[in-house]
């Protein structure tokens, strides 16, 4: 096999980030939905997560920052790290926001609403092929349902976070829309990794019922930007130049990693290492309460170690935007 395979599915925001970055890239591969034959063939991945890559020597990986920078090693050209490292950096805490944020909002809407629930779950059990083969798809579709609502919860999609959720969905809506065209992304004219995070969870949350009529609403430029990065394989751009600085769409998204994700991420670092079983913070006037997660401890720290290791000059290139959307001081400090 001299090609690559992706296993996924297209309800899944890391599936789409990760077929999207293929296509940019150029990189030969197939594109199949998951079945209950390769989720048993790829059981011995852990985490078991959507998507799986399968590489030509027939050896499966999944996690899709770990897949992205794999490749970057082993594939040169159409690179979707930006050229300065202090820019990539600016990248990876995108993506990292997109992945681990964005996601929020796309799961609350998901099962909030009957009219989402009974739309999600039909698509999402006919793809993600987790339960018994004899199931009729009537009770497959049902006990998804059940089983992804029981779940809201855990993950924060609760009456209490409903608030800050929906209100973040909306300000990258709109830090998205006056910014958003044809050959126009983050970072330049060309694609970066957070751009195709981003991608992901906003074409999700752009088909599903309740926010694709928010995005329809009050970002439609945006809306259509979602559709075209489906599949970057024709642009052919450059990077922001240095002389240029930092794009405002860049700015506005930062602001909201300021006031939300990075304050986050350092309340879960605290609760996680205290040992308490929860974590509160307040965002834009308003609660969000959760249990903490490792993982996202494990975001924190490497995002701080990812930062030390520019040069000073590289940190001084960005530090002032950084200071000026709130971020500076969660990747200089071990706890705020």
């Amino acid at each position: 096999m001299d090609r690559y395979r992706l296993i996924g599915s297209t309800a899944s925001p890391y599936a789409l980030k990760m077929r999207a970055l293929l296509r940019y890239r150029r990189i030969a591969f197939d594109w199949v939905i998951m079945t209950p034959e390769l989720r048993r063939v790829t059981s011995h991945l852990r985490p078991m997560l959507i998507p799986v890559l399968q590489y030509p020597d027939g050896t499966y990986k999944n996690e899709t920052s770990t897949l992205a920078r794999d490749l970057e090693r082993r594939h040169a050209g159409r690179s979707l790290v930006p050229d300065r490292p202090e820019i990539a950096f600016l990248s990876d805490l995108l993506e990292d926001f997109a992945d681990e944020w964005v996601v929020k909002p796309l799961f609350l809407y998901r099962w909030w609403d009957p009219e989402d629930q009974s739309y999600v779950s039909r698509w999402g059990a006919e793809e993600w092929s987790v339960f018994e083969p004899e199931m009729t798809r009537d009770e497959v579709v049902a006990h998804f349902r059940a089983r992804q609502v029981s779940r809201m919860p855990i993950l924060g999609a609760t009456k209490e976070n409903y608030g800050l959720l929906a209100e973040s969905y909306r300000r990258v809506l709109l830090a998205c829309e006056p910014h958003v065209g044809i050959g126009q992304f983050i970072f330049g004219a060309r694609p970066s990794i957070a751009d195709l995070a981003l991608y992901g969870q906003l074409s999700e949350l752009g088909t599903d019922p309740t926010p694709m009529k928010i995005m329809r609403e009050i970002a439609p430029f945006t809306d259509h930007w979602v559709r075209r990065a489906d599949d970057l394989s024709g642009v052919d751009g450059a990077w922001r130049a240095a002389e240029d600085g930092v794009s405002p769409w860049a700015i506005e998204l930062l602001r909201i990693v300021g006031e939300l994700y990075l304050p986050f991420l350092a309340a879960n670092e605290r609760a996680f290492n205290e040992g308490r079983d929860r974590l509160e913070i307040a965002a834009w006037g308003m609660p969000y309460v959760l249990s903490p997660f490792k993982y996202q401890v494990k975001c924190l720290t490497v995002l701080r170690a990812s930062f030390a290791a520019l040069t000073a000059d590289e940190r001084q290139a960005i530090t002032p935007v950084l200071d000026s959307t709130g971020c500076l001081p969660y990747l200089v400090e071990s706890e705020r």
